[in-house]
């Protein structure tokens, strides 16, 4: 896919360097020179420009992309402005980057198709992490549902999956498995294959490494944590 990401500061520096790696054709653009020549070489093409002038901002093939991603974050009016001007050159996907509960709202009332919160979601994995002691990628569907991935505790190796009980005890669904296997290429290499299983027989037991996935409320994760 092809984006343009107007903002390169922390955030927007790594979601460019990131989706270049993974293939995508990345545009970049920002006021500041300097950060644009950190990131020059990592992307297809970086311009130095003032987004909040609309003369400026028209330099920026926007209509030929398939997303233009608001990046900005400090500076609220020129996030707001760009987005405006955005709206007004009639670019259909936009996203934007909200740094706080007012930035959010802001941005609400011009109906983009995603508003970014990087901040709230890695308080969100923060939280998780010192509630659960351990790390969980967690995706949240509404306030109280996610989907839940981690890794099977000790306790948990050796048992079938359906001995786990976790829908019973817990309320959780389990939805998948994955599961890290050694292999051996060709030049002898010793290499490590993911797999995810998303149909598990009754005798499939749980093996170390495994990670679970699982579907539930917040507050049955909590316990189900608690219990082990």
């Amino acid at each position: 896919m092809k984006y343009i990401i107007i903002g390169l500061g922390n955030y927007g520096h790594v979601l460019a360097e990131e989706l270049s790696a993974l293939g995508h054709e990345i545009i970049g653009a920002d006021i500041s020179e300097s950060r644009i020549d950190s990131i020059k070489d990592k992307v297809a093409t970086a311009f130095v420009i003032d987004a909040t002038d609309e003369q400026s901002l028209s330099v920026l093939p926007l209509n030929s992309v398939d997303i233009v991603i608001v990046a900005i974050g400090e500076n609220f009016g020129a996030s707001i402005r760009v987005v405006a001007l955005l709206k007004q050159k009639k670019v259909p996907r936009i996203f934007a980057r909200a740094i706080d509960a007012v930035h959010k709202a802001v941005l609400e009332a011009f109906d983009l198709e995603r508003i970014l919160t990087p901040e709230e979601d890695a308080a969100r994995s923060l939280v998780q992490l010192l509630d659960f002691g351990t790390n969980m990628e967690g995706f949240r569907i509404d306030q109280d549902y996610y989907v839940v991935k981690f890794t099977v505790p000790e306790k948990f190796v050796g048992y079938f999956v359906n001995e786990l009980n976790l829908d019973e005890e817990f309320h959780l669904k389990m939805i998948g498995l994955k599961r890290a296997n050694k292999i051996t290429n060709c030049l002898g290499i010793s290499l490590t294959e993911l797999h995810v299983k998303n149909e598990l027989s009754e005798n499939e037991k749980v093996e170390e490494g495994d990670e679970l996935v699982c579907y539930g409320r917040y507050r049955d994760f909590q316990a189900f944590w608690k219990a082990i």
